[in-house]
């Protein structure tokens, strides 16, 4: 699952993982993303730090406070490479930390290592 209010990061993420082979949904903003967590039951989640309404490190930390969702690996996507921000998302029980622009290979890196082990 990627979740961006970025219409072209969503598209990037979304073409990068289909030719890989991934299923991928998508979703706009934390609210959104939380509805369709639930029905598609993701195996790995991108998620955009700095978002309308809920923001990247609020839909983590309720994704990790999931007893269902709670091992599902959240992978933040940021354009700031800041320490604060990077223990922020260690805070909430982010998995990961990925920087903007991200390459393809982070973002299979980060399914190989989070999904296929």
């Amino acid at each position: 699952m990627v979740i961006d209010d970025s219409k072209t990061i969503r598209r990037t993420a979304e073409t990068l993982l289909k030719k890989a082979g991934c299923d991928v949904v998508t979703a706009t903003d934390g609210f959104e993303a939380l509805a369709k967590i639930a029905d598609e039951k993701p195996r790995i989640i991108f998620v955009d730090i700095m978002m309308p309404r809920l923001d990247g490190y609020q839909t983590c930390a309720l994704i990790k406070n999931n007893q269902v969702f709670r091992d599902t690996p959240v992978v933040m996507l940021s354009s700031k490479d800041g320490l604060f921000d990077r223990a922020r998302g260690r805070i909430v029980g982010s998995d990961q930390y990925l920087t903007k622009p991200f390459t393809k290979d982070e973002l299979l890196g980060a399914i190989r290592e989070h999904v296929m082990t």
